[in-house]
C-alpha cells in the first residue's frame, strides 16, 4: 500500500530539478516539489508526499493531523515508514 505522507521542507536543494530535502517524522529524503512549485513553497513549509514527489502544500495543522490519522493505520503506516527509512533515496 502507498500512502501520502505529509513531511517539512528542510532544504532547497536543487531549483532546476525542483528538489528539496523534506523531513518525513524524522527520516530526511529529496522529493521532487515541481507539482507544488507554482504555491510558492520553500523551507519550513509542509507537503504531502507520494512516491517521490510533493502532491500538495498543506499547512501545519493538516500535516499534524495527517499523520496522527496515518498512525491509527497501524501496520500500514509501520510498514511505509519502514520502507522510508530503508530507501536508498537522499
Amino acid at each position: 500500500m502507498c500512502l501520502g505522507i505529509p513531511g517539512q521542507i528542510v532544504e532547497m536543494v536543487d531549483g532546476d530539478a525542483n528538489l528539496a530535502k523534506v523531513d518525513v517524522a524524522g527520516v530526511r529524503r529529496n522529493v521532487n516539489i515541481g507539482l507544488v512549485a507554482d504555491e510558492g513553497v520553500g523551507v519550513g513549509d509542509f507537503v504531502l508526499i507520494h512516491v517521490g514527489f510533493a502532491m500538495a502544500k498543506i499547512d501545519e495543522v493538516e500535516a499534524r493531523l495527517a499523520l496522527e490519522g496515518l498512525q491509527r493505520m497501524g501496520q500500514a503506516y509501520a510498514d511505509e515508514m519502514q520502507a522510508v527509512r530503508e530507501s536508498g533515496i537522499s
